[in-house]
């Protein structure tokens, strides 16, 4: 079998690319980078060339050849390489009739528990709270929480400093605790918004409304900076969906600084450095919660690789698709009911985008060049 052709397919804020080969079986993969898709589109078509004639079987090598042949890397080039990995492990799932959770091992669990990735956020704790109900009469038994302080400034910048910014978000878990029981876990989600102060301030604080876990609390360039956090807190730890290299999550596992990681497949460098970092995370008694921040494609590789692990904590659901939203974006959707997402059982990684998909969701990137600012006029983390 050979590769014969690539293709690029945008639609919504995502960007697809499928590999055919010279047998008629076609690859699906997804990149990720989401506000930066147009450079991660021209990395993909600077590797086409390469890619073309190589046996698509051979995941591996033409990972590190792509990977290593050129002096620079980061984000633009693992969200390039993440799409066509994932497309290639499509193709020899589907060459071999098998779903690609059999080829990395077979199944460790029959599916898959989700959390509600809720994009809307309000500051007002009465719609809150009506929110985090609703999503457990759907069936969710877990969700994020935005913890990374309010919508909008109010009473001159108080609610942004650190005694007040403890307390908001302190009310706001309290007030959904309250509305959803104890039989419901939170994974709150700080989106690197505080510094060491704060976060271990409200790290400690928080426990007694026991959530489940504590997303990047301080942003995640300074590992040493995490394992300080880590260290003065009892709530769980979360971060790594920015790493762009399997060595990245090394070194936070090494200094204890996570319970669980976080690693993107469609950013990380698709199914073949997520299956090591999840074997990695394994020895070291780490979980991990695969971030899914992105389309379809993205969230069946990610139940691919989830199907076939032992150390899985949860599995993010992106709020984009939550009843059904997206639906029509392939052409067989995901199932999930009570919690919990059923794993494809379909040849590669279980999806086919609809041949009508860029007409029915129109590409429209995300991010902006304008920084979100405090109230004092300071940039923010994002």
């Amino acid at each position: 079998m050979k590769i014969t052709d690539l293709r690029l397919r945008f639609a919504k804020h995502y960007l697809f690319v499928e590999i055919d080969t010279d047998e008629g079986i076609t690859g699906l993969g997804e990149a990720g980078n989401w506000g930066f898709l147009s450079s991660t589109a021209d990395a993909i078509m600077k590797f086409k060339p390469y890619l073309i004639d190589k046996d698509p079987f051979n995941a591996e090598d033409i990972f590190q050849n792509l990977y290593r042949a050129v002096y620079f890397r980061g984000s633009v080039i693992m969200s390039a390489l993440s799409a066509i990995d994932i497309a290639l492990w499509d193709i020899k799932g589907k060459k071999l009739g098998v779903p690609v959770y059999q080829l990395l091992g077979g199944k460790t669990r029959d599916k898959i528990r989700v959390y509600a990735s809720v994009m809307s956020k309000t500051d007002d704790l009465n719609e809150l709270a009506e929110c985090y109900k609703d999503l457990q009469a759907k069936g969710f038994n877990a969700a994020k929480i935005f913890v990374n302080g309010p919508v909008s400034s109010h009473n001159n910048g108080f609610d942004e400093y650190y005694s007040g910014r403890v307390e908001d978000e302190l009310e706001k878990v309290r007030v959904i605790r309250e509305a959803v029981g104890p039989h419901f876990d939170f994974i709150l989600e700080a989106h690197r918004g505080m510094d060491v102060p704060t976060a271990v301030t409200f790290g400690r604080e928080v426990e007694r409304y026991r959530p489940m876990v504590y997303e990047d609390p301080v942003t995640p360039d300074n590992i040493d900076t995490m394992a300080q956090v880590a260290d003065k807190v009892n709530v769980p730890i979360a971060t790594g969906e920015r790493f762009t290299n399997i060595r990245e999550f090394e070194m936070l596992m090494d200094r204890t600084a996570v319970r669980y990681v976080r690693p993107d497949v469609c950013a990380v460098g698709g199914i073949t450095a997520t299956k090591k970092i999840a074997a990695m995370a394994e020895a070291h008694d780490v979980l991990l919660i695969p971030h899914n921040p992105l389309g379809p494609v993205s969230t069946a590789a990610c139940l691919q690789i989830c199907a076939c692990i032992p150390n899985l904590g949860i599995q993010e659901l992106p709020g984009f698709c939550l009843n059904g939203a997206e639906d029509a974006m392939v052409k067989e959707p995901l199932h999930f009911k009570d919690g919990y997402m059923f794993i494809p059982e379909a040849p590669g990684i279980g999806v086919e985008l609809a041949d009508d998909a860029e007409e029915r969701y129109p590409a429209n990137e995300r991010g902006s060049n304008i920084a979100k600012r405090n109230y004092d006029g300071s940039v923010k983390d994002w």
